[in-house]
């Protein structure tokens, strides 16, 4: 476990850290060594694995609490020690939890006869979470994309029993199975009677004597894997998706955790987003405002001819119904607002600032109907 760095360092964060702290970190991290940006990079791609194994305990509130206090040894199967007396890492995979609540609720045997949980019962393996980046239009529009994980799979060769070919694990003669052995004390106040992690087994409940040389008798293997996953039209900046059975593997015949994935999505030079609408800011000219026009626009379906109406004001706003983006997992689209600016022309020549003071000249109030209205108010309030 030496050369395993502690996951608050791999992070850059304090020991008592708080939940979002733990999160802003790995997502500044995971965008740094992401592999999409560091493509055929094997140190990139290390730290990767290392940000999400990292991610993956201290995100969860009873795995960190548990790693605050064993360490590597509470959660990572492949730190087994996998033999009697080995430690908290001779458990090798096995829920750490259900043996403590053992031991803790031996207390409780010894004056009640509790029970303990079955160390071979099925177990749900971990999630794991992961992230990418895609552009904006892929937002729009869907995208299929490869992610890359690190995570725990059922041994090939040993289908996950641990033992060799042609062998089987055997129930522990010391606990019967159980993972567990009651122990006797004598104390002032009696005979106390606790339950204990079975030494020989380690807790397991059963003992292989031939383990598989492919994951040391522990039945499961570290693997990177590259998955391709459908990223939905509609997903916004910051959701996460979830991958059913796409996480760790579960122990004894238990079914797989989930992949969940955070996108991150670029933003667009042109579009900007707001729910499942599209804005588009459109320079006119002062003539194409003043006489109207016919202009193209871009959509996220493309370009479109769309009619600017005569005497358009800068700042007016046109509604596209449904030509926004589509809503996640369904088949309404928001809509596309157009907001106008007008671009007033710099640099005239004199012959074009003469053609437009007589063009001013030659018009009056009723041709500025809001001018117009503001200097009513103006003279009715002084007089």
């Amino acid at each position: 476990m030496a050369d395993k760095r502690d996951y608050y360092e791999v992070l850059g964060v304090q020991k008592g850290a708080s939940d979002d702290d733990i999160k802003k970190a790995f997502r500044k991290l995971a965008r740094q060594y992401h592999p999409d940006l560091h493509p055929d990079d094997k140190e990139a791609e290390a730290k990767f694995k290392e940000i999400n194994e990292a991610y993956e305990v201290l995100s969860d509130k009873d795995k960190r609490a548990k790693y605050d206090q064993f360490g590597h040894a509470a959660f990572d199967p492949s730190y087994g020690a996998g033999g009697a007396g080995g430690g908290f890492g001779g458990f090798g995979g096995f829920d750490m939890g259900d043996i403590f609540d053992s031991i803790f609720g031996g207390f409780s045997g010894a004056f009640g006869g509790g029970r303990s949980a079955n160390p071979n019962a099925p177990r749900r393996g971990g999630d794991i979470e992961t992230a990418t980046t895609i552009d904006f239009m892929d937002a729009c529009t869907g995208k299929k994309v490869k992610v890359r994980v690190s995570r725990n799979e059922q041994c090939p060769d040993c289908r996950g029993t641990g033992a060799a070919a042609g062998s089987q694990p055997k129930t522990c003669p010391d606990c019967q199975g159980t993972g567990t052995r009651r122990v006797t004390q004598r104390t002032p106040l009696g005979n106390l009677t606790q339950q204990v992690v079975c030494q020989r087994c380690s807790g397991k409940g059963r003992i292989v004597d031939n383990p598989c040389k492919t994951c040391s008798g522990k039945g499961i293997v570290r693997k990177a894997a590259e998955r391709e996953v459908d990223i939905p039209a509609g997903v916004d900046d910051g959701q996460t998706l979830r991958v059913q059975g796409g996480g760790h593997a579960g122990l004894n015949g238990g079914p797989n955790g989930d992949l969940h994935i955070r996108v991150d999505v670029r933003p667009d030079p042109i579009f900007e987003r707001d729910g499942y609408d599209v804005w588009t800011e459109i320079p006119l000219t002062y003539t194409q405002a003043a006489l109207g026009s016919e202009i193209e626009i871009p959509t996220i379906d493309g370009k479109e001819k769309y009619k600017v109406p005569e005497g358009t004001q800068a700042g007016t706003v046109f509604r596209m119904r449904g030509r926004g983006i589509k809503r996640l997992y369904r088949s309404d689209r928001g809509d596309h607002y157009i907001k106008v600016t007008v671009e007033v022309p710099k640099n005239l020549t004199k012959d074009q600032k003469a053609k437009l003071k007589a063009f001013e000249d030659s018009l009056s109030d009723k041709n500025y109907q809001k001018r117009q209205g503001f200097f009513n108010k103006l003279k009715d309030k002084f007089k």
